[in-house]
């Protein structure tokens, strides 16, 4: 039963991926927008391993010096002992000052490889902050270009469309219009006809009767 979840759950995903790949393929600025927001979050890690080998260096320093202090008061405690003729402690301060010296040269050069690799990461990171910057002034020329291709295609779209349709119907509303102001005036005088005859019948009777 697991695995049935499991296959069905990978499917899921896989269709998913390849849905979020077909959209990014037909949006390349969206596609874009997404490495560059991964760029910046593989960015701010780096910032937190270098912060981290910056502690690591510090912590280096502080035990480095630590056993080399520790290492130069057993040598000097040593001499005393010897010009005290105390062979019992000159032999013990001797054995620990070479563990403590021991330490303090192995510190010393994993300090050093810290710091050269703690250089090599603060040029990389610097190299990468830059190539990014890079990038996001790219996107922005590349997003005022694509602005100015989908502006200049609705305006074309606008210009190719007023040339003939819309005129065309300007040119069937005006001829609505006269053909309705026909049908009104072809009306009116229709139902003025019959009282104007009467009016001219009545004139010529009584310009015969005169």
């Amino acid at each position: 039963m697991t695995n049935i979840f499991k296959r069905v759950a990978d499917t899921i995903s896989s269709d998913l991926h390849n849905m979020m790949d077909r959209k990014e393929q037909s949006n390349p600025v969206a596609a874009l927008n997404q490495y560059l927001r991964q760029s910046e979050q593989e960015k701010e890690k780096v910032r937190q391993l270098l912060d981290r080998q910056y502690k690591l260096k510090n912590e280096y320093t502080r035990e480095y010096h630590l056993a080399q202090d520790m290492a130069n008061k057993r040598l000097k405690q040593a001499e005393i002992a010897e010009r005290a003729n105390e062979m019992d402690m000159h032999e013990f301060a001797m054995k620990e000052y070479e563990d403590y010296q021991g330490r303090a040269d192995r510190l010393k050069a994993s300090r050093e490889e810290v710091v050269q690799q703690l250089n090599m990461l603060e040029q990389k990171y610097e190299d990468m902050k830059h190539k990014l910057k890079d990038m996001h002034l790219r996107r922005m020329q590349l997003m005022g270009r694509e602005n100015i291709a989908r502006a200049t295609h609705r305006i074309n779209q606008v210009v190719e469309n007023t040339s003939d349709k819309p005129f065309s119907r300007f040119e069937e509303m005006e001829q609505y219009i006269e053909n309705l102001e026909y049908k009104v005036n072809s009306a009116y005088y229709r139902s003025t006809f019959d009282s104007k005859i009467a009016k001219l019948e009545r004139e010529l009777d009584e310009q015969a009767k005169s």
